[in-house]
């Protein structure tokens, strides 16, 4: 294992299966996109495995659960972190994992209930 690098098993959460081991050289969080094998996944969660060896806890391995996803083409940018969809919606969720309530598939420029935040109430 090269030192900059996370060993990590991929996880689908439906139907549950390990997909395989790959190893990373960034962490990925919830939300994020990772391709593997030629399929792109949502990360919907980590866990870290650790191994307890001379007295100490040393990280095995990152458990990522994912589901099969495509990539979003809409995205926004709020406070440093990328979301789905228009972030001046109304609606929007500002999540990395959902778009909105009404629409979650998208797109939002087509959206019958889309509702801009800046625009002014009469």
């Amino acid at each position: 294992m090269e030192p900059d690098t996370l060993p990590s098993e991929l996880i689908l959460t439906h139907p549950h299966q390990t997909l395989g081991n790959v190893q990373l050289d960034w962490t990925p969080q919830p939300g994020n996109y990772l391709d593997f094998q030629g399929q792109t996944y949502t990360v919907l969660e980590r866990r870290h495995r650790y191994l307890l060896k001379s007295g100490r806890y040393q990280l095995q391995k990152i458990a990522l659960y994912v589901q099969s996803a495509q990539r979003p083409t809409e995205k926004s940018l709020i406070a440093g972190r990328w979301v789905i969809g228009d972030a001046n919606c109304r609606f929007n969720a500002h999540s990395e994992l959902i778009r909105c309530a009404v629409n979650p598939e998208g797109p939002c420029d087509s959206c019958h209930s889309y509702e801009s935040t800046t625009a002014v109430q009469t």
